[in-house]
C-alpha cells in the first residue's frame, strides 16, 4: 500500500473500503479489551472456518444434486503462492533495524545525559505518561488513537484555517515559556536552531 492509497484511505475517498478499515479495526481493538487476544484470534478463525466449511459443504451438496463437476470451490485460492518474498523481509527488516538502533542511540543519549535540556524534557514527558497510564490503559489509547488517525485528517481538512491560526497562537506561547523557564535556570543554555 502507498502512501497514496494511506491518504486516500484516511481522508475517507472511499467510503466503503475506510469504512470497513475503520470498523474491523475498531472491532478488533474493543473485541481485545473484552477478551483476551487467545480468545479474539480463536473466535475470529472459528468464525472464518464456519463461513468456509458451510460453503464446502454447500457447493459439494450443490455439485452432487446437480451431477456437475465443478471442482473444489477455493480451487483458485488453494493454487495461489502465499509464500513472503525473502527481498520484501529484508527490505522492511533492514528499515526496522535502522530505526531500531536510532532510537537506542536516543534513549542512550537521553539517560546518560548528553544534553541536559533533553533529559530533562524526556523525564518531563515521561512524568506526564505515568498519569496517562494511571487514567487509561494501552489498548484504550489504541482505540483512540484509531478513532483520531481516522477523523483528524478529514476535521483538518475542513478547518485548516482556524486550526492553523489557533496552533500558531498556541506553539507561540509555549516558545515563550520554555525561553523563560531556560533563562531563569543556571547552567541551561537553549540549543542554537
Amino acid at each position: 500500500m502507498d502512501s497514496k492509497q494511506v491518504a486516500d484511505l484516511l481522508y475517507w475517498r472511499d467510503i466503503q473500503r475506510t469504512g470497513v478499515v475503520f470498523g474491523a479495526s475498531l472491532f478488533l481493538l474493543l473485541s481485545l479489551s473484552v477478551c483476551s487476544i487467545i480468545s479474539v484470534c480463536s473466535y475470529v478463525a472459528l468464525a472464518l472456518l464456519s463461513v468456509t466449511i458451510s460453503f464446502r459443504i454447500y457447493k459439494g451438496i450443490l455439485q452432487a444434486v446437480q451431477k456437475s463437476e465443478d471442482g473444489h470451490p477455493f480451487k483458485m485460492y488453494l493454487d495461489r503462492d502465499v509464500a513472503i518474498p525473502a527481498e520484501l523481509v529484508h527490505k522492511y527488516g533492514d528499515g526496522a533495524l535502522v530505526r531500531l538502533n536510532a532510537g537506542l542511540k536516543e534513549l542512550r543519549r537521553l539517560f546518560l545525559v548528553e544534553d541536559l535540556v533533553d533529559s530533562l524534557k524526556f523525564a518531563v514527558l515521561m512524568w506526564i505518561l505515568t498519569y496517562i497510564g494511571a487514567l487509561f490503559n494501552g489498548l484504550t489509547l489504541l482505540i483512540l488513537g484509531l478513532i483520531g488517525v481516522f477523523s483528524w485528517p478529514v476535521i483538518y481538512e475542513k478547518h485548516q484555517a482556524q486550526i492553523d491560526h489557533y496552533y500558531g497562537l498556541v506553539s507561540k506561547q509555549v516558545k515563550d515559556v520554555l525561553g523563560k523557564i531556560v533563562a531563569t535556570i543556571p547552567g541551561m543554555k537553549p540549543k542554537a536552531e
